[in-house]
C-alpha cells in the first residue's frame, strides 16, 4: 500500500498536510474538553464559585466543541479532495501501462482481470484513502495523547485500561489473521466471474442458438456461490469487532467509575477538597480511557477496508511494475522504402518451449505482393504479427525498410505499417472515427475517408446509410455485418499510407466478387504499396507475385502459382482441394 502511494501528486499531498494539521487541531481541541469539564465539576462543589464562572467555564468547552466541528468538515473535504485526485492518478497510470502492454503481458494477466484491477481494485484503494487519511492520523494521535493525560492520575485505573486495550488488539489480531488470506482469494474469484460474463455477454448469440443459458447459469452461479461464501466468512468475522469494542469500551467505563468510587470513598471524610478532587480525577480519567478505546474503534473501521485494499493495492502494483517485454528503440528513418526481409527466423510463445516458426527467410521488395498460405496452425497468422512486431523473433531477424525492427520507436514502425487484423476490430463512435483512428501519414479530410472506404470496396454500403460516413458505429461494430466491419477495417489500413500492408485473412469475410474488385483496386491504385496477404483461399492469392507455403511452422515452397502447383506437394494438395479441374488446368 504504501508503495503505490508513492505515485500520489504533489497537489494531494500538499493537501493531506494541511489536513494532518487540521486534525492534529481537532484532536488538541477534543482532548481539551475533559479538562474544563473537570474544572467545571470543580466550580460546582466548590462553595463560592460564581455563575459567572461557570458559564465562562462552559463558553470555553462549546468554543472547542465548534472548532473541532469546523476542522472536521474542513477535514472532510480535504480527504474527498486527496482520494479523488489519487484515484484519478492512479487509474491514469495503469490504463498506460496496459496500453502499452504486447500479447505476451495481455495473456499473462487476462483481460477480465486487466478490467477489475482498473475499476474495482483502485474503488477499493480509494475508500481506504478517504476514510483512513483521517482516522490513520486522528487514531494513534488521540491514544498516545490520552494515556499521557492519564497515566499519572492512577495507576490502578491505568493497568485496568491496559487490559483492555490488549484484549481489543489481541482479538483485532486473531481476526485480521483469519480474514486477509480469503480476501486475496475474494479477488481471484471476482476476476474469474468477470470472465463468465464477459464469455456470456460476447458469445450471446452461440449461447441462445446452442439453448445453453442453463449451462451458463449453472457456470456463473457456481463462482458467484464461492465468492458469497468466502464474503459471508469475511464479513462475520468482521461482525464480531465492532460490538467486541462498543462492549469494551462500556464495560470499561462501568469497571473504571466502579473502582472510581471504591478509590473515593477510601478518602477520609473530613478531607472533602481530596474527595472532589479525587471525583473530578475519576471523571476526567473515564472520559480520557473512553477515547482510548474510541480510537480503537475507529481503527476498526480501517481495519474492515484494509485487507481488501491491501490486496487490491498489491494487483495494482503488479500492473504498475510490469514491464513490456517489447522494447522501442530510437531510429526513425531507413535507407529503403516498401521492403520486408525475415532471416533465419524461429519464434515460440513464452508459455511453450515448441517453435511456431521455424527457420523461415525471404525477402520482399517495394510493390510487391507476397501471400503465406498453409493449414490451419501452420503459423501464418503469427509470421503476420512478427512483421508487424507484435512480438519479437527467438531467434533470426526481421528487417523492415533495411532496418531490424527492435532499432525503430514504434511510431518509426507502424507509421511504415497498415495492419488490418484476421479478427475485424471496430470501436464505438462513427464511420469517419474508424477509418482515421490513430495516427498516421495520411490526410484527414472527407475525401480521403471516402477514398479508402471507396478502394476497400466499402463506399457502397456506407453511402446507403443515413448520415454516410458520419453514421455511429456500435462498440465492436455489433451494428455492422462480418463483410462491413472487414471493409471498414480495410479502410482504416489504407487511409494511413503505408509503405507496407498487412492483411492478416482479412478477406475470409467478403465474398468472392468483392475479393477480386478489392485486390483488382489495390493492384491499380497502391502499386508502390507492398502487400502482405495471409489467405486461406487459393483465389484470393494465385495472382500474388511471390507465394510463401507454410506447414507446421516450416516454409515448404515459395514461388507463383504455376511454379508451386509444379514443385510444391503442400500447395497442390491446398489447390485440389478448393479448384475443379478446370480452374488447375486455366
Amino acid at each position: 500500500m504504501l508503495k503505490l502511494l508513492r505515485n500520489m501528486g504533489r497537489r494531494e499531498w500538499t493537501m493531506a498536510a494541511v489536513c494532518t494539521i487540521f486534525i492534529l487541531g481537532q484532536i488538541y481541541f477534543d482532548l481539551s474538553l475533559p479538562d474544563y469539564m473537570s474544572s467545571l465539576t470543580v466550580l460546582i462543589k466548590t462553595p463560592g464559585s460564581t455563575m459567572g464562572d461557570i458559564l465562562f467555564t462552559g463558553g470555553q468547552m462549546l468554543g472547542c466543541t465548534l472548532a473541532s466541528a469546523v476542522l472536521s468538515v474542513l477535514c472532510g473535504y480535504l480527504t474527498a479532495r486527496v482520494a479523488s485526485g489519487f484515484s484519478y492518478t492512479i487509474r491514469e497510470r495503469v490504463f498506460n501501462r496496459i496500453a502499452d502492454f504486447g500479447q505476451q503481458e495481455m495473456m499473462a494477466f487476462s483481460v477480465p482481470s486487466l478490467i477489475n484491477r482498473t475499476t474495482n481494485d483502485i474503488t477499493q484503494v480509494q475508500m481506504l484513502v478517504s476514510m483512513g487519511l483521517q482516522i490513520m492520523i486522528k487514531a494513534p494521535v488521540m491514544a498516545v495523547w490520552a494515556i499521557i493525560k492519564i497515566v499519572n492520575k492512577s495507576w490502578t485505573l491505568s493497568a485496568i485500561t491496559a487490559g483492555f486495550v490488549a484484549a481489543l488488539l489481541a482479538m483485532m489480531l486473531v481476526i485480521i489473521g483469519v480474514v486477509v488470506p480469503r480476501f486475496r482469494r475474494v479477488q481471484k474469484l471476482t476476476d474469474h466471474i468477470n470472465l463468465v460474463a464477459r464469455e456470456n455477454l460476447n458469445g450471446i448469440n452461440v449461447v441462445h442458438a446452442y439453448n445453453a443459458e442453463e449451462y451458463q447459469n449453472e457456470k456463473f452461479q457456481k463462482g458467484s456461490l464461492e465468492l458469497m461464501r468466502t464474503q459471508l466468512f469475511n464479513q462475520r468475522a468482521f461482525a464480531f469487532l465492532m460490538p467486541g469494542v462498543t462492549f469494551a469500551m462500556n464495560a470499561l467505563s462501568l469497571v473504571i467509575y466502579w473502582v472510581g468510587a471504591a478509590i473515593v470513598k477510601n478518602v477520609p471524610a473530613a478531607d472533602m477538597a481530596g474527595r472532589l478532587a479525587s471525583f473530578s480525577n475519576i471523571v476526567v480519567f473515564g472520559t480520557y480511557a473512553t477515547y482510548v478505546v474510541m480510537t480503537i474503534m475507529m481503527l476498526v473501521m480501517i481495519i474492515m477496508l484494509m485487507p481488501a485494499a491491501q490486496v487490491s493495492a498489491q494487483r495494482i502494483n503488479e500492473v504498475l511494475e510490469t514491464e513490456a517485454e517489447l522494447k522501442e528503440g530510437c531510429r526513425t528513418d531507413a535507407p529503403e522504402r516498401g521492403t520486408l526481409e525475415f532471416r533465419h527466423v524461429s519464434f515460440h510463445y513464452p508459455s511453450s518451449g515448441k517453435d511456431v516458426l521455424e527457420d523461415i527467410s525471404f525477402q520482399v521488395k517495394q510493390g510487391e505482393t507476397v501471400a503465406f498460405i498453409g493449414a490451419t496452425g501452420s503459423g501464418k497468422s503469427t509470421l503476420a504479427g512478427l512483421a508487424a512486431r507484435f512480438y519479437d523473433a527467438t531467434r533470426g531477424e526481421v528487417l523492415v525498410d533495411g532496418v531490424n525492427v527492435k532499432q525503430y520507436s514504434f511510431d518509426g514502425l507502424y507509421n511504415r505499417i497498415g495492419y488490418v487484423t484476421q479478427r475485424a476490430v471496430l470501436f464505438s463512435g462513427d464511420i469517419r472515427e474508424n477509418v482515421l483512428f490513430g495516427e498516421s501519414r495520411g490526410g484527414d479530410t472527407d475525401g480521403e475517408v471516402r477514398q479508402a472506404l471507396e478502394l476497400a470496396q466499402a463506399g457502397e454500403f456506407v453511402n446507403k446509410l443515413p448520415k454516410g460516413i458520419h453514421a455511429p458505429v456500435a462498440e465492436g461494430g455489433t451494428n455492422l455485418s462480418g463483410g462491413q466491419k472487414q471493409r471498414v477495417s480495410i479502410a482504416r489500413a489504407l487511409a494511413r499510407k503505408a509503405e507496407i500492408l498487412i492483411f492478416d485473412d482479412s478477406f475470409s469475410a467478403l465474398d468472392y466478387r468483392t475479393d477480386a474488385r478489392l485486390r483488382a483496386g489495390l493492384s491499380r491504385e497502391l502499386k508502390d504499396t507492398t502487400r502482405l496477404i495471409v489467405a486461406q483461399r487459393i483465389g484470393t492469392i494465385r495472382d500474388a507475385d511471390k507465394i510463401i507455403v507454410l506447414d507446421e511452422g516450416r516454409m515448404v515452397g515459395m514461388g507463383t502459382h504455376q511454379e508451386l502447383m509444379k514443385t510444391c506437394p503442400v500447395y497442390q494438395e491446398i489447390a485440389r482441394s478448393q479448384l475443379s479441374a478446370e480452374e488447375l488446368g486455366a
